[in-house]
């Protein structure tokens, strides 16, 4: 998208000058080029403030899928305009997306040091339509976020309640069993400090057993320095795609089985990529 809006903002500028011939004035050294970065700019911010604006105006009850559709292809083009302005760098090793099937929804699982984590899993992966599972303090701490979430399909979980965290598993197994979306999980259950990848908390691999769904496992560093940074130094964030496992490879585990499997995975290839 910043590539087409600077496109277009060059393109702006001869249609612009058959109203105001600014280019035949002598102050045009300066006067073009101020207006081909506002043109840009202002693409830009108004792009950014309708994403904003439509799920600051729209209701929280639950979306249609063609209204979830839309959010998505909004958030599809626009996020990569945020990261941009944030001055995010994201450098994709391992698998190729692309190699990573679109054609049917799976559960993708990252180690978490940020709350931009998701932005940036949703950037390298646009079009498998992710619905992040997230903790239940994010409604209350980070309303606006929350509302996002839950209309891009996101659950909420309540890690201090077994109860509720089940029906969460279960209402997130349904979502994968239907086809609705895919899953992005952090089984570490919390954002880690120290940025060292915590024990998992097994029970969310449940929703893989049950659906029998590939699992898309990545890492992730140096999110935890965005917010330091942002829009004024460029922030450098390695995402790895570590391997995708399809139910044949797990069939028959348990979840602590196959979260120390994916721990072990993740593990070995966070420590390449924080080391590299």
């Amino acid at each position: 998208m910043v590539y087409f809006y600077l496109i277009a903002a060059g393109a702006l500028l001869p249609i612009l000058n058959n109203f105001v011939p600014i280019f035949e004035k002598g102050y045009s050294w300066w006067l073009a080029p101020l207006l081909y970065l506002v043109f840009f700019f202002g693409m830009v911010l108004i792009q950014i403030g309708l994403l904003f604006l439509v799920f600051a105006v729209v209701g929280t009850k639950q979306p249609s899928k063609k209204a979830v559709k839309f959010y998505r292809i909004m958030v599809k083009y626009t996020l990569p305009l945020i990261i941009w302005i944030a001055k995010v760098k994201i450098n994709v090793t391992g698998m190729d997306p692309d190699e990573v099937p679109k054609n049917r929804k799976m559960l993708f699982v990252c180690n978490h040091q940020h709350d931009f984590d998701p932005a940036v899993i949703l950037s390298v992966f646009p079009d498998n339509e992710i619905g992040f599972i997230g903790k239940k303090d994010i409604i209350k701490k980070l309303p606006f976020i929350a509302k996002i979430m839950y209309l891009l399909d996101g659950l909420f979980i309540d890690r201090e309640n077994d109860r509720e965290a089940a029906k969460t598993i279960i209402e997130a197994t349904r979502v994968l069993k239907s086809e609705k979306s895919s899953i992005g999980l952090f089984p570490e259950g919390y954002t880690s400090k120290t940025c060292e990848l915590l024990p998992f908390r097994n029970g969310g691999f449940k929703m893989a057993l049950k659906a029998k769904v590939p699992i898309v496992v990545c890492v992730i560093n140096n999110t935890r320095a965005i917010p330091k940074r942002m829009c004024r130094m460029t922030t450098k964030v390695d995402f790895k795609i570590v391997d995708v496992i399809y139910p044949e490879v797990y069939e028959g585990m348990n979840t602590t089985e196959l979260g120390d499997m994916i721990h072990e995975k993740m593990e070995i290839a966070y420590n390449e990529i924080k080391n590299k």
